[in-house]
């Protein structure tokens, strides 16, 4: 018997959605109709959809408060203020107690909610990470060249595999919804985390929407800083180059230096060095230790945020939990 076939998974699954949202007072309305489509198109599940509110300054927090006052399988959870994504699917985890299964997404139904009942389907057939990989996606200009750069690069960067085109759209099982919540660290990258703790995975493959109203709330400065926490969390490469470039900046000193003194002893003449041979060679040295003492700071950094042990998040209010 297979490890899948004797894994046993209930017939009619609990299964909470986790859904951070910032400023999406106008894709809300139809998000909430096609969620409650999902819902009631498949009865032989128990759902239910805790959303995060991370500080919104629109009418965000109140429509999924008069939502969960009309329907009890949807919740809220209200930050205090922003504190950012992670940190709302991290909060939004912690709140699911009960469900077999958590199917974490974002807001602005770039991911459709319509394949959530084939991971589930997944989810029953055995696997416990169920992927929502993006075979295209409709972004263009500058964020659509950021994206598939990164993947690119980091994927030769990291110290081990990360799957590629996948973000926050995907379903945990319960036994890996505990070993995310076990991890305490303050600049989480989701995909990576989830790629982490392991566990057996399936894959869907999908199309990524556009957005179905409303601008992206995450800016290209803080997409750079997301991919920059991914960078650092699951690499030691950064660490490294800097070691092998003083290595090679250090040989190649070496070397120099044992030709000049060569030539010295053999009586050779040595032109004298000018002004633009010094400068080059001064501003190449600095900007190798700046680099590295830039490379040193961001892993600091990110100690110093560790050890302050700050909560991640601040709770105001709770809507529809008992």
């Amino acid at each position: 018997m297979s490890a899948a076939q004797s894994i046993t998974r209930p017939a009619n699954p609990a299964v909470a959605l986790v859904i951070p949202v910032y400023n999406e007072e106008l894709v809300l309305p139809e998000l909430l109709r096609r969620l409650t489509a999902v819902f009631d198109g498949r009865p032989d599940c128990d759902w239910s959809a805790v959303f995060v509110n991370d500080g919104s300054r629109d009418r965000t927090a109140l429509l999924i408060a008069a939502q969960s006052a009309r329907d009890s399988r949807f919740k809220l959870v209200e930050f205090s203020r922003n504190f950012g994504h992670q940190a709302a699917l991290t909060a939004g985890l912690a709140h699911v107690t009960q469900a077999d299964a958590v199917v974490t997404m974002d807001a602005d139904l770039q991911d459709p909610p319509e394949l959530i009942p084939g991971m589930v389907t997944a989810f029953q057939a055995g696997a416990e990470v169920v992927l929502a990989v993006r075979r295209s996606r409709q972004e263009t200009g500058l964020r659509r060249l950021g994206f598939e750069l990164f993947h690119k690069v980091f994927q030769k960067l990291i110290d081990f595999p990360i799957e590629a085109n996948t973000g926050t759209f995907c379903l945990l099982g319960k036994n890996a919804v505990a070993a995310f919540n076990l991890l305490s660290e303050k600049h989480r990258f989701f995909p990576g985390l989830r790629a982490w703790v392991g566990f057996k995975q399936a894959e869907i493959l999908y199309d990524r929407q556009e957005r179905a109203a409303g601008t992206p709330a995450v800016t290209l400065h803080n997409l750079v800083r997301y991919a920059l926490d991914g960078l650092f969390s699951f690499s030691h490469l950064p660490l490294r180059a800097l070691t092998y470039a003083g290595l090679l900046t250090a040989g190649l000193g070496f070397a120099i230096g044992l030709f000049f003194i060569i030539r010295r002893l053999l009586g050779v003449e040595i032109a004298q060095t000018g002004f633009t041979t010094l400068v080059t060679l001064v501003l190449f040295l600095g900007g190798i230790q700046l680099i590295g003492i830039g490379v040193l700071g961001e892993y600091l950094g990110r100690i110093y945020d560790e050890v302050k042990r700050r909560p991640p998040y601040i709770i105001k209010n709770r809507h529809g939990f008992e």
